[in-house]
């Protein structure tokens, strides 16, 4: 059976028929608890975009996306106004409505925030079909909540040694036993600094996985991959261009290090091809970047035949179903960022991070919050 046949069996066999009736976006820029410095730049608030995909049996679906930028909020709403007017009226049929989107948006091209769009209607509509099911989203997909091992990525931005450990300190509460640390400073010697004052700190067996954001050529990157692979950090992540698989394949063959990529794959054909070319030891997809749920089920499938370990960037609230469903599961990253516009965050336990059990992915907005920070 092929996986879009297992995705369309799972979504019509296990929960009512659904029409949709209205798709709400809402735009909210919340502060962030640890400011994010990378090498692209500061983040200090994390823009969203909240989409509520009401149906007219009384069934809502809920799913939020990153923006990165403010403005990106603003025209991702405006595209979503576009999507509601080509599906209003239709079945809740995550792969019916993504085929039908596909072809409307074909001369634009499934890219950038029509893509992004696309996976938040997504991720909305399996919601809602758990929902009307009356089971955790990990349940509808074949699984179920379980522990899933998570590691801080909250903070650990580009600052000085000091500040750095201090922060590592804080980071390791709930029982963290890992941390990402983010790099790319001016010299590899500043990156060995920050790497050993957090080291420093955090007891011994704490797993720092280390990214670099796409802030290396491919000879920097053997450069200070080489000096890393002697400090035993978990992988190296996105060192060089995201797409650049034929250096990305040179760094996995060449350094000790696992080499991570994934949370820019533009859906499935894209993991396709960077697997094919031997582009990562490890591999993160993103679940606005996939392609939602239904990406994510792909990205898996391939993960499982490659036999490579898969972990999750951010949404940490629907990534727990998702890893509790995948074949590979390796890490799911935590962010604390939706926290302040959620009825019930999730919440990491001894390190770990079980997805709710409740209907549905587990996401309800607090509306108190939601209207507070709306842009």
């Amino acid at each position: 059976m092929t996986v879009e046949m297992q995705m369309t069996t799972t979504s019509t066999t296990a929960a009512p028929d659904l029409t949709i009736r209205s798709i709400r976006a809402t735009g909210v820029e919340v502060p962030m608890t640890y400011a994010l410095g990378t090498s692209r730049g500061v983040i200090r608030r994390a823009p969203l975009l909240l989409i509520d995909l009401e149906t007219e049996e009384g069934v809502t679906g809920h799913a939020y996306l990153f923006c990165y930028l403010r403005d990106a909020a603003i025209a991702m709403t405006a595209m979503m106004q576009e999507v509601e007017r080509c599906v209003k009226g239709d079945a809740v049929a995550p792969l019916d409505l993504w085929a039908k989107l596909a072809r409307r948006f074909a001369l634009i091209g499934v890219q950038g925030v029509v893509r992004m769009v696309m996976a938040g209607l997504d991720i909305a509509a399996w919601d809602a079909r758990a929902r009307a099911a009356g089971l955790p989203l990990a349940t509808l997909i074949g699984a179920a909540p379980r522990p899933i091992l998570a590691y801080n990525s909250c903070g650990l931005g580009l600052m000085p040694p000091e500040p750095l450990a201090e922060e590592a300190d804080r980071l390791l509460s709930m029982g963290f036993r890992a941390l990402k640390l983010r790099l790319g400073y001016p010299t590899l010697k500043e990156d060995l600094a920050a790497l050993a004052a957090v080291r420093r700190r955090v007891p011994e067996d704490t797993a720092i996985m280390v990214d670099y954001n796409q802030a290396l050529g491919v000879a920097q990157a053997l450069e200070r991959g080489r000096a890393l692979d002697a400090q035993g950090v978990y992988w190296l992540e996105e060192p060089i261009q995201h797409d650049d698989y034929a250096g990305a394949a040179r760094l996995a063959r060449e350094l000790r290090t696992p080499i991570q990529i994934g949370e820019n794959f533009s859906e499935a054909g894209a993991m396709a091809a960077a697997l094919a070319a031997g582009a990562a030891d490890y591999v993160m997809p993103d679940l606005e970047r996939i392609g939602g749920v239904s990406g994510w089920l792909r990205a898996a499938a391939l993960a499982a035949v490659h036999r490579v370990e898969m972990s999750s960037h951010l949404f940490p609230e629907v990534s727990a179903h998702l890893l509790a469903a995948t074949a590979t599961c390796h890490w799911l990253e935590y962010v604390d960022w939706a926290n302040a516009i959620l009825e019930q965050p999730a919440r990491v336990a001894n390190g770990t991070l079980t997805a709710s059990r409740r209907p549905g992915n587990g996401l309800e907005w607090d509306a108190a919050a939601v209207e507070r920070y709306r842009i």
